[in-house]
């Protein structure tokens, strides 16, 4: 029996997400509250040490990394529906999509995310009971992120974030004005790795994203939301607010 430990559905936790609900596999569903500081519970680090989700529990088998997860579900439960194209050279491609997400748009969204968003979730906390939060996180990198949270982001590094934003929506507006999906020419991990990230932005970051100037972007965030398992996700799972 999988089950599938995340937050709701948005960011990193929605890629295996959107995966499970395209194969149609059988999970159990186990949300975690990052308001209440779940994924650092002793439970959790358990299972994950390094305190973070996604985690998929496959039988015992613990996999960790959300563009990880949607790998091992192609290869260790393979359905009639594929998410990986079959040529090898699609392949390679598809990859080069999931790479670049993981290791250049996320990030620059996610600060800005922490920047508006996740501060709001410790701004209350008394001096200690924030040492307390961040004492309970086991990755370096995250605690001096949480902090930085809760001080403010520097501007400039904000608005480093924000023209990398700027080069990331042009590349995949670029991109798809030619090709109805990233790679290989059909729906696949590419796309429900982008689509994760970029999903909503319309809205968000209005400013960069919108019919005008990435019109083709647009066109391709409402196409995979008009996908049944898509719409099935966001009305069964419930977002966070």
């Amino acid at each position: 029996m999988l089950t599938y430990y995340s937050f709701g559905p948005g960011a990193n936790s929605l890629k295996p997400m959107l995966a499970l609900y395209e194969k149609r596999l059988e999970f159990e569903h186990k949300l975690l509250n990052p308001a209440k500081f779940e994924h650092h519970e002793e439970w959790y680090k358990a299972i994950n040490p390094r305190g973070q989700v996604p985690a998929l529990d496959d039988g015992g088998r613990i996999v960790t990394e959300s563009t990880v997860i949607c790998e091992y579900l192609e290869d260790a439960h393979p359905t009639a529906l594929k998410l990986r194209p079959d040529d090898h050279f699609d392949r390679a491609q598809m990859r080069i999509w999931t790479k670049w997400v993981d290791e250049y748009f996320c990030w620059c969204v996610s600060t800005i995310g922490w920047s508006r968003h996740v501060s709001k979730m410790v701004e209350k906390l008394s001096d200690a009971e924030f040492d307390e939060v961040v004492a309970r996180i086991p990755v370096p990198e995250q605690q001096l992120k949480w902090r930085r949270a809760r001080e403010g982001f520097p501007q400039e590094m904000l608005d480093e974030e924000m023209r990398k934003i700027g080069v990331s929506v042009r590349k995949l507006d670029d991109h798809l004005a030619d090709h109805e999906w990233l790679a290989g020419g059909t729906y696949s991990l590419a796309d429900i790795c982008n689509f994760s990230i970029a999903n909503g932005m319309q809205f968000g970051f209005a400013e960069l994203v919108n019919k005008d100037d990435t019109p083709h972007l647009v066109r391709w965030i409402e196409q995979i939301n008009a996908r049944p398992a898509v719409k099935q996700v966001f009305a069964e799972v419930p977002r966070e607010f």
